[in-house]
């Protein structure tokens, strides 16, 4: 399994269309994806409903895990995506 902690880097958190870019490329990626506070609290990363109920702010830190082959290339790819500022009217290209 592999696993990263990252801070949140958009300010308003995990809501709307950090959620949705989240959603996006979770579910893009060859394993399935998890995120969440603590590892007793972790959530589907490709569902919308479970990432907004987890109620992440920005700057607040979350453990993101994967399990199997392509887990350390999606976890690394997601830690990437949380740590950028996803609410900012412009995103690079990618």
């Amino acid at each position: 399994m592999s696993s990263k902690r990252v801070v949140i880097g958009s300010p308003v958190g995990l809501h709307a269309r950090p959620a949705k870019l989240l959603v996006e490329a979770a579910a893009k990626q060859p394993v399935p994806v998890k995120i969440g506070r603590s590892e007793d609290q972790m959530v589907d990363a490709a569902s919308i409903l479970g990432v907004m109920a987890l109620g992440v702010r920005g700057g607040e830190e979350v453990l993101i895990t994967a399990e199997g082959e392509g887990a350390e290339s999606a976890v690394a790819e997601i830690a990437e995506l949380l740590a950028r500022d996803l609410d900012s009217a412009e995103q690079p290209a990618g």
